[in-house]
């Protein structure tokens, strides 16, 4: 039994958890996102819309949206947030005169229905350059301490060099993690009366199930199924 709920969550670890990017224009979100793939400075464009990759990280799979931060495009913001599971926000740490726009910004996306279980990352970007605030002084100004339903962290980053960066996806790591851990194995009976396959792209589905039912797990053929009484 043990070897089989340990595939399980393999196969759990495998998935692919979705990751919103956003902030204001020129904050440094695609150069960021290009870090995080290909470990190096690519050279970007305003993003327009959005761009969309997969990053790895500890065997984790982030399917991350870069959306663009201009102030056209913000309201469209809001149409990337279904299943989203963490929220990062890159702040330019030079960019005191839109530091209010940012905050504004960020608690309306936190009062939306769809983040409401969503953590947040906020990178403050551009510590290498001269006059940047740091970290500390960026969430006092954002009062990022009155934020009680939503767990948060900020890192200070340089996403040119990218000092920082890896530090807050270990955090979004062990965030992760930390949710892992709440029990989904309510009890094991001998009765049952449906048999269900789990299929690696609804299982995150059929866990929340699992939460409120009894079940055997039984293994055949490389295939899980549980049945349910």
């Amino acid at each position: 039994m043990g070897l089989l709920i340990s595939k399980l969550w393999s196969m759990f670890g495998n998935e692919e958890h979705k990751l919103v990017m956003v902030g204001l224009d020129n904050a440094g979100k695609t150069t960021i996102l290009y870090q995080f793939l290909m470990n190096e400075v690519v050279h970007t464009s305003p993003t327009i819309g959005s761009n969309v990759e997969e990053v790895v990280w500890r065997n984790i799979h982030f399917l991350v949206w870069d959306l663009g931060g201009q102030q056209s495009l913000r309201a469209a913001w809001s149409t990337y947030y279904t299943n989203t599971e963490f929220i990062i926000m890159v702040i330019d740490s030079t960019d005191r005169e839109r530091l209010a726009v940012t905050r504004e910004e960020l608690y309306r996306m936190l009062q939306h229905e769809d983040l409401s279980k969503a953590s947040l990352l906020v990178y403050a970007n551009k510590q290498d350059l001269k006059g940047s605030l740091s970290a500390a002084e960026i969430s006092r100004q954002l009062d990022l301490t009155s934020i009680k339903k939503h767990q948060w962290h900020i890192q200070a980053c340089c996403a040119l060099t990218g000092e920082g960066l890896y530090q807050g996806l270990e955090w979004i790591y062990k965030t992760k993690r930390k949710k892992r851990k709440t029990p989904v194995f309510p009890g094991i009976c001998e009765k049952y009366v449906l048999c269900f396959f789990i299929m690696r792209r609804n299982i995150h589905k059929c866990l929340e199930i699992l939460q409120t039912k009894k079940f055997i797990l039984y293994e055949k053929q490389n295939k899980l199924f549980f049945f349910f009484f």
